[in-house]
């Protein structure tokens, strides 16, 4: 596969459990997501213009807690307009964002970001549901590989 999310390069980091079967590195969950991300796991407020040729809009914080899941380090943000934060993953020296490739051309700035925490996100009962459905999706496409 073509890659083109920011850090793929390094984005080989072993996963920390097994329960995800064939999901070695973070390539091989973009991989799998590829085929899971859509309109009901994208945040409602950008679901008028998901579509498969940005199929990462919209889904930056379940996918970074899901990365983190899988692959253990942290989650940070990066400061939006309106409040928010875009999230990605940094495991050990590997900063990655699977999510990256909805912003196109614009360059993010992945340093000096606040962390960002789970509970703070899933406080959002639509945001943890939307997590839970990528999470339960991910699985049962690893049980039937």
């Amino acid at each position: 596969m073509d890659y083109r999310f920011y850090g793929w390069e390094c984005a080989s980091v072993p996963a920390t459990t097994q329960e995800y079967k064939g999901i070695e590195t973070p390539r091989k969950l973009y991989d799998a997501l590829s085929e899971i991300w859509c309109e009901y796991t994208c945040a409602p407020r950008l679901r008028g213009d998901w579509n498969a040729e940005n199929k990462t809009l919209g889904q930056c914080s379940i996918t970074a807690f899901l990365v983190q899941d899988i692959f253990g380090g942290k989650v940070y943000g990066i400061p939006r307009e309106g409040g928010t934060f875009h999230c990605y993953n940094v495991v050990g020296e590997s900063v990655f964002d699977l999510t990256s490739e909805q912003f196109g051309e614009e360059k993010l700035c992945y340093q000096d970001n606040p962390e960002q925490f789970r509970e703070v996100h899933f406080a959002k009962e639509e945001k943890r549901k939307r997590y839970e459905y990528l999470r339960d999706a991910l699985k049962k496409r690893c049980s039937d590989d």
